[in-house]
């Protein structure tokens, strides 16, 4: 037995536990938890007057998002110490599972029409799109990793990735959820070019994706109120048609971004929570952050995102495979496409579909469900470490 086996033996168990925590990554660490630390801050904010009123305690959401919280710091650590390899033998499964979850999300009685949700008895509300954006993200990886060297060629670097992607974002398409399915679609195509497919394939899909797009809301009237209240919403606002109400969220949401001007009312200040604002806890939050702080604040918390994705796209550069680079590459496009579709969407510059911001928006499954991811990106990273450390030549073989 050499001198590194022995001593490797005589650890005890916490030690090992130090060592392997040794090669996570810091920085994205850092980052991470910042953020989700500003992010319970802000929705203790956004979220108290709302909880007062409708459910009498001002603590009801901040509570279960805690909770969830630190089940998702335990999931991040945890997966991060797991061979994230094993994901190469439970992609089929995740993916059918997935698919079968946006199937029965159909059959699940819901009095608005809108088919997202399906409740778990103690953990709440769970959106099956969540899982769908992971399993994309996970069946793409697999396939890119094993046939990375013929990506370029139609039969094998795109007709299967688009059939995938095509039946999970039809899907998601009819719940109806057009901001998941852009985002899904999105990390698909991120991930299809990163790997290697003929951008003029990716061209040529997408044209017909923006076609297709066109014809369900020119044709078939699909989410076509939606749309005419993101063209003008102070116009429907003030004309007192049906869509007054789908118009009174984007206009309450601009109407806090403006007040917030430079450095913000201060945290705990704003004025749309107080009821203006629908349900301010979950897809506006950012509009409520940029009122209370501010330009200033809100471009800080942007930067922290910016630096969150670029330090996912540097781990999935210095990745030890293919597949964990396809792996961290996907989850970090997941997290940067977003924030960026939640933004405008609070913003206007895109029609309001209801997608939240990740680690600042309520949901306790969603949160877990990203934190894992978390910790799948820490595996990769952990694992590139070792491996380095394995093939670096000590000073005195040299």
């Amino acid at each position: 037995m050499d001198t590194e086996a022995k001593a490797k033996k005589g650890r005890k168990w916490w030690q090992h536990i130090f060592r392997a925590a040794g090669t996570l990554d810091a920085p994205f660490i850092l980052i991470l938890l910042l953020l989700l630390a500003i992010g319970l801050i802000c929705l203790f904010s956004a979220s108290y007057i709302y909880a007062d009123y409708y459910d009498g305690d001002s603590f009801f959401y901040i509570r279960k998002q805690f909770i969830f919280a630190l089940i998702g710091i335990v999931a991040l650590f945890g997966v991060s110490f797991f061979d994230y390899h094993i994901l190469h033998r439970l992609t089929w499964p995740i993916f059918g599972l997935s698919l079968l979850l946006l199937i029965v999300v159909f059959f699940v009685p819901s009095p608005t029409g809108i088919q997202r949700w399906i409740d778990l008895p103690g953990i709440g509300g769970f959106q099956p799109s969540e899982l769908a954006k992971f399993a994309i993200i996970l069946a793409f990886s697999h396939l890119i990793s094993i046939n990375h060297k013929r990506m370029n060629k139609f039969t094998v670097g795109f007709v299967p990735f688009v059939c995938l992607l095509g039946v999970v974002a039809a899907l998601v398409l009819f719940e109806p959820h057009l901001s998941g399915t852009i985002l899904i679609v999105a990390i698909g195509a991120i991930l299809m070019f990163v790997g290697g497919t003929n951008p003029a394939y990716l061209l040529g899909v997408g044209a017909l994706g923006i076609g297709a797009v066109v014809l369900l809301v020119g044709v078939f009237g699909y989410e076509a109120e939606r749309i005419a209240v993101w063209q003008n919403p102070l116009e429907v606002f003030n004309s007192g048609s049906e869509g007054r109400d789908m118009a009174w969220q984007t206009v309450q949401s601009l109407y806090a971004i403006g007040s917030g001007g430079l450095m913000g009312l201060g945290l705990g200040n704003s004025v749309e929570k107080h009821l203006f604002l629908p349900e301010p806890q979950n897809d506006f939050i950012f509009a409520i952050v940029c009122e209370e702080l501010g330009f200033v604040g809100a471009a800080l918390i942007i930067v922290l995102f910016g630096l969150l994705v670029w330090r996912g796209i540097v781990i999935s550069m210095r990745a030890a495979d293919k597949f964990g680079a396809m792996l961290a590459m996907g989850i970090s496009a997941q997290i940067g496409v977003q924030v960026i579709l939640n933004i405008m969407v609070v913003t206007n510059l895109m029609p309001n579909t209801g997608i939240g911001l990740p680690f600042f928006s309520y949901g306790g499954s969603s949160l877990v469900m990203i934190m894992a991811q978390m910790g799948v990106i820490l595996s990769v990273s952990r694992q590139a470490r070792q491996k380095a450390k394995l093939t670096t030549i000590p000073k005195e073989a040299k």
